[in-house]
């Protein structure tokens, strides 16, 4: 399918998902906050698949507005440079979230539909 890697940039793209998620995890962990707050964070982007009632193409618009690395990198920087922790520690659960998706091949998704991703197809059509 056009628009979905293979082979090794597949592999690759999914061990820069694990090294995000334990980035994410270890910086959170350093900032010595309670780890509640992570566990309950952790599958709020996770929402977004309610775009999914909507129709495909809203689903993955929607799917894909809260699992890109642009708005928990916002995050960070408004934290770190703000500063405001718990800004920094929403988007380091949120990036650690993404992180773990890719890890597991959950990667963007095509308006083709859920199981359709850049990172391949996630069950048989």
């Amino acid at each position: 399918m056009t628009g979905t890697v293979t082979g090794a940039p597949r592999l690759l793209l999914r061990l820069e998902g694990l090294l995000v998620f334990a980035a994410a995890a270890v910086t959170y962990g350093r900032l010595e906050a309670a780890w509640w707050p992570f566990a309950l964070l952790f599958l709020v982007p996770d929402l977004t698949l309610l775009g999914y009632g909507a129709g495909r193409a809203t689903g993955a618009a929607l799917y894909n507005s809260g699992h890109w690395y642009g708005p928990p990198a916002a995050c960070v920087a408004w934290g770190v440079f703000g500063p405001a922790p718990e800004i920094l520690a929403a988007g380091l659960i949120w990036a650690a979230h993404i992180g773990f998706d890719r890890a597991l091949g959950y990667g963007l998704k095509h308006p083709a539909g859920f199981g359709v991703t850049h990172l391949g197809t996630i069950r048989k059509p």
